[in-house]
């Protein structure tokens, strides 16, 4: 199932995941930083901003910026490893 309910910030751009199937992921969404919402989040303490929206069940920052839960489940390999 590709909702997230808990997200920790390990380090500057770098998530672990836990959904709600039980599954858990570390991503590492640096390399997608860019555009007009994203690029706050490369401030390390907004990036820290980061909460689940029980709603949505994906992972949003204070300024609107989220990610959908596809994408964290299933993202692209490089940026993306299973636990």
């Amino acid at each position: 199932m590709d909702v997230v309910v808990e997200v920790k910030v390990i380090e500057p751009y770098v998530l672990d995941l836990s959904f709600a199937d039980g599954n858990t992921r570390r991503v590492d969404v640096g390399p997608l930083l860019h555009g007009e919402m994203f690029e706050p989040l490369r401030d390390p303490a907004v990036f820290a901003a980061a909460s689940v929206d029980p709603v949505l069940g994906t992972v949003v920052w204070p300024n609107g910026a989220d990610l959908s839960p596809e994408f964290l489940r299933r993202g692209e390999r490089q940026a993306v490893t299973e636990q």
